[in-house]
C-alpha cells in the first residue's frame, strides 16, 4: 500500500526530463505558471529555446539520457523530478530503463528523493498476483515496451526514492475537461482508454505539490 503524507511538498526548481514530449511541455506551462523554476531536459530542444530567452526562471538543457555527467549537472539545485522519457515500442530501445538508473543514480549523489515517472499501463495490476501485461488479452504491440516499462519500475521499486509512477491510457493532445479517473496500482476503469496530455500534467504537479501517491503506480484516464 502507498505511504500518503499529508505534508505537502516545497518546490522550487523542477527539472524535467523528456521535456519536449505532449506531457512535458504542458508540464512547463503549469509550473511556470505557478511560478515555479523549470529545468527542461532533452536531446532536443531547439523549438524551446525562444521560451528560454523569454522567461528567467525556465532553462532548456540539451542532453542525452545515457550520459550521467549530464543528468547530474541539470539536477544541480533542482528540488524534484519529473521523468517523461519516451522511445520507441521495440525491444532494443533501452531509453526508458537505463534512462530511469541513470537518473536514479543521480538523484541519490544529489540527494533528490522526490521523482514522478511516466509510465505504461502494462505493469498495473490486473489482479493480486498479476501484472496487466501477463493478461492473454493484452495487446502484442505492447509488450516489448511495456518489459522496459517494467525494468524502470524495478530501478525506483529498488531505490531509497519517494516515487510516484503515473500510468496513463493513450496519450492524446486534445480540450479535455479536467476530470480524470484515477485508480492506485491497478487497471482504469473499464472504458477508460484515453488520457490528455494536458490532465496528466496536472496530475503529475499535484502529485508532486501534495507529496502523494509515494512509491505507488496509479493510473489515469480522462472522462
Amino acid at each position: 500500500m502507498a505511504q500518503q503524507i499529508a505534508e505537502p511538498f516545497f518546490i522550487m526548481t523542477i527539472t524535467i526530463f523528456g521535456a519536449n514530449s505532449l506531457v512535458g511541455k504542458d508540464l512547463i506551462k503549469l509550473a511556470l505558471a505557478r511560478d515555479y523554476t523549470v529545468k527542461a531536459f532533452d536531446r532536443d530542444v531547439e523549438d524551446m529555446i525562444d521560451a528560454d530567452l523569454r522567461n528567467n526562471k525556465f532553462e532548456a538543457i540539451k542532453g542525452y539520457i545515457f550520459d550521467k555527467d549530464e543528468i547530474y549537472n541539470s539536477l544541480k539545485n533542482s528540488d524534484c523530478v519529473v521523468s517523461c522519457i519516451g522511445g520507441t515500442y521495440n525491444s532494443t530501445d533501452r531509453s526508458r530503463s537505463l534512462g530511469m538508473k541513470n537518473i536514479i543514480s543521480q538523484m541519490q549523489k544529489l540527494e533528490i528523493k522526490r521523482i514522478v515517472a511516466l509510465s505504461g499501463i502494462g505493469i498495473l495490476n490486473y489482479s493480486d498476483d498479476k501484472l496487466a501485461m501477463d493478461f492473454e488479452e493484452f495487446p502484442e504491440e505492447e509488450k516489448e515496451v511495456s518489459f522496459e516499462h517494467l525494468a524502470a519500475y524495478q530501478h525506483l521499486k529498488t531505490s531509497d526514492l519517494d516515487w510516484t509512477l503515473v500510468c496513463p491510457s493513450a496519450i492524446i493532445n486534445n480540450e479535455c475537461s479536467g476530470k480524470i479517473s484515477i485508480k492506485e496500482n491497478y487497471l482504469p476503469t473499464q472504458n477508460m482508454s484515453i488520457a490528455c496530455s494536458s490532465d496528466v500534467a496536472s496530475f503529475i504537479l499535484s502529485a508532486l505539490e501534495k507529496n502523494e501517491y509515494i512509491n505507488a503506480k496509479v493510473s489515469i484516464a480522462s472522462e
